[in-house]
């Protein structure tokens, strides 16, 4: 059986938690990966990327480089295409499986969009993901983005300049405010979480971030991105070993991984 080079890329994964989900769901489905870490610092990117491309056979794109990776390549399809950001690339491929895996962790945690009204925060790669994955699933969504710019560029929703204090059935954290330097930072306080009903938020390192602390004192049900990580790491893997995905054996495989580290 061969064993396949992967990694994860992006500017700052030391805390990745990529490399054990993608060993166990390899061992589960009866395949073997050697899956590495790469931080690699913005300045360095463009001198790099092309070397640890060749080298591997596959690997998963993260924060910062979601879109700037797409010149890369040859080409980029399905949700890769329509979302305009890649996370995992084959064969010099882009491909996106971040909508599949936060589509899968709505419904796995009973979340129903249908009709409500959402407040996004982050239009950078996962925030596209996410907004389309939203409209999809027929919610209103209001995008922020620190850089208007960018909430303009994403079609479908309503892009705000500034926050606007309001009853939302769900708000979800897509900016990556609260890790790494921002740990301990919300990007909103309760006087907008206090009107939510949801507060999801995607990063997954700490557990209960500011954002999901604050949500959680108000009472609110809370959702950290541990589950859309999984998720589109089991849709990656699928590309890479050429897999037909199946949902009920992704959220069984999700379950025992919990078990698993606990």
């Amino acid at each position: 059986m061969k064993t396949l080079n992967l990694a994860v890329i992006g500017k700052d994964v030391s805390k990745s938690l990529s490399p054990e989900m993608h060993a166990f769901i390899a061992e589960k489905t009866g395949n073997k990966v050697d899956y590495r870490k790469i931080s690699v610092p913005e300045e360095e990117f463009e001198g790099s990327i092309e070397s640890l491309i060749s080298g591997l056979d596959g690997f998963n794109i993260t924060i910062p480089y979601k879109l700037s990776i797409i010149r890369h390549l040859e080409k980029t399809v399905g949700d890769a295409t329509s979302f305009g950001a890649v996370n995992t690339v084959k064969a010099r491929t882009g491909y996106n499986t971040d909508g599949e895996g936060f589509s899968l962790m709505l419904v796995n945690n009973g979340v129903d969009i249908g009709g409500k009204n959402v407040l996004l925060i982050g239009a950078g790669g996962a925030g596209r993901s996410v907004a389309k994955k939203l409209i999809e699933g027929g919610a209103a969504v209001d995008l922020y983005d620190l850089h208007y710019e960018n909430a303009l560029s994403v079609g479908g929703v309503r892009a705000l300049k500034e926050i606007e204090v309001k009853p939302y059935f769900l708000i979800v954290n897509a900016s990556g405010v609260g890790m790494h330097k921002t740990e301990g930072i919300s990007p909103v306080g309760e006087e907008v979480l206090r009107g939510c009903d949801v507060a999801l938020d995607l990063i997954y390192t700490p557990e209960k971030s500011k954002f999901l602390q604050i949500a959680e004192s108000l009472g609110k049900k809370i959702i950290n991105g541990a589950a859309m990580l999984f998720y589109q790491a089991y849709y990656a893997e699928c590309i890479y070993f050429d897999r037909t995905a199946n949902e009920a054996e992704a959220k069984r495989l999700f379950e025992e991984y919990k078990e698993n580290i606990k």
